[in-house]
């Protein structure tokens, strides 16, 4: 992306796929694949993101096949709570409700571990030690998922203390081997989802958090993507999901003529910005979560300009 971004005012204008059992296990299985040939793209656009890409393409690959091989109890709501919920725009679920694969899970964790030691970065150290740790049974898998889907900083720091490593890490393998888990479980809820009434809000339907990225895709329909279980939900072109600000004279976007696949929607009244991926101008494969890596350079720009991310950043890589 070029160093000047231009600085424009939106203008309005207006499918999710739906997979048999044995159609969407096909497309994971074709996943892996799929992320290194569009990792590869990028890096010869932008060489500068090679290292932290070759990091995250191992990730995500080893979270897409952990993801074929993961099975989590189906998402079950009674009929009246899904009535009031719809009512009172009441996300699904609570991120304690979420069902997790354990087994799966610490099969992933312990990928991840590897994955990190061998590529040398600041977490590497942290997780050797976590690595170690679970080699020498000395981790409840129960407790620690646990402790992260009820948002209990106390007893998460508490495991890491416990471990004498790096909280910090210790939550990026967390969260990462259980995202395959997150996701489908957020994939059967949303059966629960009125596809007749639209959710309009910039929170997740599914689980209640923040949206990390957005997307227009073949229709010109926006989409927001959860930060936490990467459902996905369609809202109007002009609104700001963190503010919900729906005024034309006070939502812009950022955007290079070099790069017109990506732009940065931003709100003057909340101060704060969302990446946007044009999936029309895009031919090769599209994986969110690397798309959302790949465009840190974007979030270097928006806060240069004084916007804040909707996401917190650390909570994003």
């Amino acid at each position: 992306m070029g160093e000047e971004l231009c600085y424009f005012s939106h203008t309005e204008s207006k499918g999710t796929g739906i997979f048999k059992e044995d159609e969407m296990t096909e497309i994971l299985n074709e996943t892996p694949d799929k992320i290194k040939k569009t990792a590869t793209a990028i890096k010869k656009l932008r060489p500068a993101y090679s290292k932290i890409l070759d990091f995250y393409e191992k990730i995500f690959t080893a979270q897409e096949k952990s993801a074929i091989k993961t099975e989590t109890k189906p998402a079950q709501l009674a009929d009246d709570i899904i009535a009031i919920k719809a009512k009172e725009k009441f996300p699904l679920f609570c991120l304690s409700e979420f069902s997790v694969d354990v087994n799966s899970s610490r099969k992933l964790f312990k990928k991840i571990c590897k994955i990190i030691n061998k590529s040398e970065n600041h977490m590497s150290s942290a997780a050797e030690i976590i690595f170690a740790a679970n080699e020498n049974k000395k981790i409840d898998f129960n407790d620690l998922y646990a402790a992260l889907l009820h948002d209990d900083d106390t007893s998460f720091g508490n495991i890491a203390s416990k471990l004498k490593t790096d909280r910090d890490t210790l939550a990026f393998i967390t969260y990462n081997s259980i995202k395959p888990s997150l996701s489908i479980f957020a994939e059967s809820a949303s059966k629960y989802l009125d596809k007749d009434n639209p959710w309009e809000k910039g929170y997740c339907p599914v689980c209640g958090n923040s949206p990390v990225i957005s997307t227009f895709e073949s229709d010109g329909q926006r989409f927001l993507t959860c930060s936490f279980c990467w459902h996905k939900w369609t809202v109007t072109r002009l609104f700001c999901p963190f503010c919900e600000n729906r005024e034309a004279g006070s939502l812009h976007y950022l955007f290079s003529e070099d790069e017109q696949e990506y732009r940065i929607d931003v709100c003057d009244r909340c101060n704060k910005y969302i990446k946007n991926v044009d999936t029309r101008i895009i031919t090769r494969f599209v994986y969110l979560p690397l798309e959302q890596i790949a465009t840190l350079h974007l979030d270097i720009m928006a806060k240069e300009k004084g916007f804040e991310s909707g996401v917190p950043l650390e909570l994003q890589v």
